[in-house]
């Protein structure tokens, strides 16, 4: 095996595809700063006991173990980095009204989570504690969204469940209860057939509306289906009533409803929600409620949020270009000096030419260049690309 390959689902970043990657960032961290998002870094590594217990049960499977030299406990390489900004929020920050943090950083998975996803992704996100009423919701909706559309993605639809749905059916059979790992399993595929072979150990309610809830999927008229088909249970109507009220916030979007979407029942609580992209097959954004997750770290809080991963949020995006960029000739006169030093405060990209590399080839486009004219040095639009490709008459200061 040579030497410069890597492991399956891992990957370089090359020069282009990085500069965006990395513009992506700061454009998303901005936006989230408008809203009043406040940034931290949590660590990579961290014992294993505290990066696993504000996360669902098969986080321990995506993520990476080893044993710390120092104090010889286990430690764990962040495969999400939620729970760590949750205890960041109950722990450190400890404070009493809502509090807004975002995030960013690479991760670690075990294994690849989708179809053509990494195994390290650049995750992205932000998270609302504090408050739990439908506002938090609504606004972290439209900071997902907007992240989505800052982008430059114009072709996207979100997805919205709400987990109560299938929690209050579980409330009201103890028989259904107790088999609920493998129930959600079986909702999480849409096993019809698999959900009718747990029929007669079910109450016959609990069985019909769990063969149901599969279909429940489509357009915003799913609402009024489910209200139809499901029981008339407290719980189920102010789940429903809740989707609604936030797809009527969102004018405007492509809101799709899918009632059998558990995939995250260990760790979410109420309202879940992905972004889906183009013909991406993965949900590019998901996000959802998490109340009482920092319960673990020893201050329970409402709390929402999402995340996504810049690396696949890039991958949608048309193939990244050349930058421009004046060519200068290589030099200590002072003031080709000043005069570099200039360009560079403006914000433009200089590159210098060392002697004997003017054929080199780069990322950026040399489109102008710095030349001495009458004792003064300028920037001259560069004609073709034989004139980049030929020193100009100042290479040899």
């Amino acid at each position: 095996m040579g030497k410069w390959l890597l492991p399956e689902s891992l990957a370089d970043i090359l020069p282009a595809e990085a500069r965006r990657i990395e513009e992506l960032r700061r454009l998303l961290l901005d936006l989230y700063r408008t809203y009043g998002y406040e940034l931290v870094m949590p660590p990579l590594v961290e014992y294993l006991d505290s990066l696993l217990s504000a996360s669902g049960g098969d986080m321990d499977l995506h993520t990476f173990k080893l044993v710390d030299q120092m104090s010889g406990r286990s430690l764990g390489i962040r495969a999400d980095m939620t729970p760590q900004v949750t205890r960041i929020d109950a722990h450190l920050l400890n404070r009493a009204g809502t509090t807004r943090l975002c995030y960013c950083g690479s991760v670690l998975h075990t294994l690849p989570r989708g179809l053509w996803a990494t195994r390290e992704p650049l995750q992205i996100g932000a998270e609302l504690y504090g408050h739990a009423g439908p506002e938090a919701d609504i606004e972290i909706l439209q900071l997902a969204l907007e992240s989505v559309r800052r982008a430059g993605v114009a072709d996207y639809r979100i997805d919205l469940s709400h987990l109560d749905v299938v929690r209050a059916l579980l409330e009201t059979d103890p028989a259904a209860a107790a088999r609920a790992d493998e129930i959600f399993g079986l909702l999480r595929e849409k096993d019809i057939p698999g959900l009718a072979a747990l029929s007669p150990g079910l109450a016959p309610a609990t069985a019909q509306a769990l063969q149901v809830l599969p279909t429940l999927y489509g357009e915003l008229d799913v609402l009024e289906k489910a209200r139809a088909a499901l029981p008339a249970l407290p719980r189920i109507s102010q789940a429903l009533d809740m989707l609604a009220s936030l797809a009527k916030a969102l004018p405007g979007v492509d809101i799709g409803i899918d009632l059998a979407d558990v995939r995250s029942f260990n760790y979410h609580t109420g309202v879940v929600f992905a972004v889906y992209c183009g013909g991406w097959p993965n949900a590019v954004v998901r996000g959802g409620r998490y109340d009482d997750v920092g319960r673990v770290f020893g201050r329970a809080r409402p709390a929402t949020g999402f995340s996504l991963d810049l690396r696949e949020l890039a991958g949608l995006l048309a193939p990244a270009t050349a930058s421009p960029a004046v060519r200068a000739p290589w030099g200590l006169e002072p003031g080709l000096v000043e005069a570099v030093r200039a360009l560079r405060a403006a914000g433009q990209i200089v590159v210098q030419i060392l002697p004997g590399h003017e054929h080199d080839q780069q990322e950026f486009v040399c489109d102008r260049e710095l030349v001495l004219r009458d004792g003064a040095w300028r920037v001259e639009p560069l004609a073709s690309a034989e004139t980049a490709a030929r020193p100009s008459p100042s290479t040899a200061i």
